[in-house]
């Protein structure tokens, strides 16, 4: 089958006296937030040529059909199909979700404390068939403190515009018109009348909070809280003691944070410390006195506490630690626990509210593992928590801990119904060398019967953007590659805070190519200590990891068999100097601002993988998109497919696969978000076998 060609028309772009050839910037649309919304306003010609595209795949992809088919029904199988979670006491009731084999969305039930009766107050299985939408994007689902009214958010498009709804619970009754266009986030008030919710702007962004009162036309909604600052996006949260609304504004790497009782009729918000450039906080309240987590004059953060009263002076709680990544924390009436992250490996502490004193919480004799704890009611006078820990190799084990006496019991194992055997793998921490010598730490997982001397292939999986740190954690879609012979590594790369704030900034905005280098240099290390051989590596990123992946395939391409990008941030210098477009001007601290700064402008145009695509060989791609995908375009990369298939001098495969009915996340669904996996992992799988 003949590949599809996007049509060329020529324009010439310019920025800071420099000129370039775009031959395919056509397809943006001036209205292209309006085909976010209704994708009948795409171009035809776009749509034609996306959908002759996805016929190409299908054509190419027709020899994996049976092990697609193979892989969903086996990753399918991991999963407790009917399967509850733990419930959480409120005031009246314990609520609790549970999935069944037949629904692909969460039950959400209830029942009153010491009573039998189980009420089911949202199936999302019958909420998607009512929506008549072959999209189905919950935002949130909310019930009032009286526990008498449901609000929930939908979006039906993919493309992030929820629509809120608010129910009474016993008769369904709709008490409040639709409000549309909002972030999907709602919050109540303490005594039921009013709900909260963020507005989205012209360009898809969260700049004003209104309290809407149930029951009124949503005309008289009331303006609360309004951002000024371009870069900023705002939201509205309830602090754990329910003393206070919290409205948190700011971007990547400054916030600023305002403040009201939630007993006040006519909210005035008060600033709380005034936003200042580089600086992160976030606050919570407890006991009389507000918490503060904050990088100010902490690069890896610290924890404070100042009185209600007296907002301005601060008592240092958690000191910073360098390189030592302070996280966030959990307030009961005597305890907090707390998180630290250390060389790519997350650790819990318990802190004695009465003394101060502190230690570890310890999981298990693993080195490589995800702890995480929650809250059993919503009476933080207790000494009871759940913790669980999981690791690559281990499902999630959940335990009922005593914070006073120390003592666990075991509650329940994540099942894995198909059965496994965490004796069959073998995880491990390495690090490699980066190009500057600092140490970036990798976490591999392989099963015992794999041979490291160099015939493996490796899956590399890479992120490295946002600060945003990559997880340790269990995944049972991933045994589908590992049980057969694919090592799966989770590159630890700069960009990320896996070893503190420092990580990040020395993979972003004129550092961003360390993220690259790093990517590379853990590739090269892999292939020098016979963990794989060049060709043999499946690289593996979506969003700004497909940044990650258009990168390091236009630096190296010999070291790749094959790269998987989704929804891939291919065309980033574009999408840069496009300051409408939902998230630019908010990652102008991660990037750079190319239109404002030549400096910026020259580095981003140095190694933006749209605009660096060559005349020479590259590995073989499957590149996914969404069409409502309103964070990455799809025209990022439609264009990135059709120059690379203009340019690329090789033979090897190069897909791309739009989601004509999906967002920045994909599918929908369980079984959707099944079948995309399936999808990737039968491309990786069939290059390694040599069948495409």
């Amino acid at each position: 089958m003949k590949a599809p060609k996007l049509k060329k028309i020529r324009e010439i772009k310019e920025c800071h006296g420099k000129r370039w050839e775009d031959n395919y910037s056509w397809i943006h649309q001036n209205n292209i937030l309006d085909v976010l919304k209704d994708s009948s306003k795409l171009d035809k010609r776009v749509r034609n040529y996306l959908e002759a595209e996805n016929k190409y795949t299908e054509y190419h992809l027709k020899k994996t059909k049976k092990l697609q088919k193979t892989l969903f029904k086996e990753i399918k199988s991991r999963i407790k199909l009917d399967n509850e979670s733990l419930p959480f006491k409120d005031k009246q009731y314990e609520y609790w979700s549970k999935t069944t084999k037949s629904g692909n969305y969460a039950i959400k039930l209830r029942k009153k404390i010491n009573t039998n009766k189980i009420e089911t107050y949202w199936d999302g299985n019958k909420e998607f068939k009512l929506s008549n939408s072959n999209y189905f994007g919950i935002g949130d689902i909310n019930v009032s403190n009286n526990d008498n009214l449901l609000a929930y958010s939908l979006d039906l498009k993919g493309s992030e515009y929820y629509t809120i709804f608010i129910r009474r619970l016993k008769d369904k009754k709709i008490m409040s018109s639709r409000i549309k266009e909002t972030s999907g986030s709602i919050t109540f008030s303490l005594d039921d009348k009013y709900i909260f919710y963020s507005k989205l702007d012209d360009n898809h962004r969260p700049k004003k909070i209104f309290r809407h009162k149930i029951g009124t036309p949503i005309k008289n909604d009331r303006l609360i809280y309004e951002e000024k600052n371009p870069r900023f996006t705002v939201s509205i949260s309830l602090t754990s003691d329910e003393k206070f609304f919290l409205i948190s504004s700011g971007d990547h790497t400054t916030s600023e944070i305002y403040y009201f009782s939630t007993n006040e009729i006519n909210a005035k918000p008060i600033l709380f410390k005034k936003a200042k450039e580089g600086i992160i906080y976030s606050v919570n309240s407890w006991n009389k006195n507000f918490y503060i987590h904050t990088n100010d004059k902490a690069e890896d953060f610290k924890i404070c506490k100042c009185s209600h009263k007296n907002i301005i002076i601060w008592e240092e709680l958690i000191p910073a630690k360098a390189e030592v990544l302070v996280g966030g924390f959990t307030m009961l009436n005597n305890w907090m626990i707390r998180s630290e992250t250390i060389n790519a490996l997350p650790k819990l502490y318990v802190r004695n509210l009465n003394n101060n004193n502190e230690e570890e919480l310890i999981f298990t004799n693993e080195t490589v593992y995800s702890p995480s704890i929650s809250l059993k009611q919503k009476d933080r006078n207790t000494d009871s928590i759940y913790i669980s820990y999981n690791s690559p190799k281990t499902p999630e084990r959940v335990y009922s801990y005593d914070l006073k006496n120390k003592t666990k019991k075991f509650i329940r194992e994540q099942e894995i119904p198909s059965g496994h055997n965490r004796n069959n793998y073998i995880v491990e921490r390495l690090e490699c060398t980066a190009n500057d010598g600092r140490k970036i730490p990798l976490t591999v997982l392989r099963h015992k019967k794999t041979k490291i001397d160099g015939s493996s292939n490796v899956l590399l999986y890479g992120y490295g953007s946002y600060g945003s740190s990559m997880g340790t954690g269990f995944s049972s879609t991933r045994l589908s590659l590992v049980n057969r012979n694919i090592i799966w590594v989770t590159a630890h790369i700069r960009g990320g805070m896996e070893k503190g704030m420092k990580w990040w900034k020395e993979g972003k905005m004129l550092n961003k190519k360390n993220t690259f280098n790093d990517y590379i240099a853990v590739a090269n290390y892999l292939i020098k200590n016979k963990y794989t051989s060049k060709k043999k590596i499946i690289g593996m990123g979506g969003s700004a990891g497909g940044l990650l992946m258009g990168a390091v395939a236009n630096q190296e391409p010999n070291l790749f068999l094959g790269i998987i990008m989704a929804v891939p941030f291919v065309d980033s210098l574009t999408t840069n100097l496009d300051h409408s477009l939902p998230l630019t001007i908010g990652e102008f601290k991660e990037f750079g601002n190319a239109k404002a700064n030549k400096k910026h402008f020259n580095y981003i145009f140095s190694y933006a993988p749209y605009n660096n695509i060559k005349k020479m060989d590259y590995p073989n791609m499957l590149v996914t998109t969404s069409l409502s995908d309103n964070r990455v375009l799809f025209d990022e990369p439609t264009k990135y497919t059709a120059k690379l298939r203009e340019l690329k001098t090789d033979k090897n495969i190069l897909l791309l696969k739009t989601e004509m009915e999906a967002g920045h996340g994909g599918k929908s669904g369980r079984d959707g978000q099944i079948e995309e996996i399936a999808l990737d992992y039968a491309f990786a799988i069939s290059l390694k076998n040599n069948i495409l």
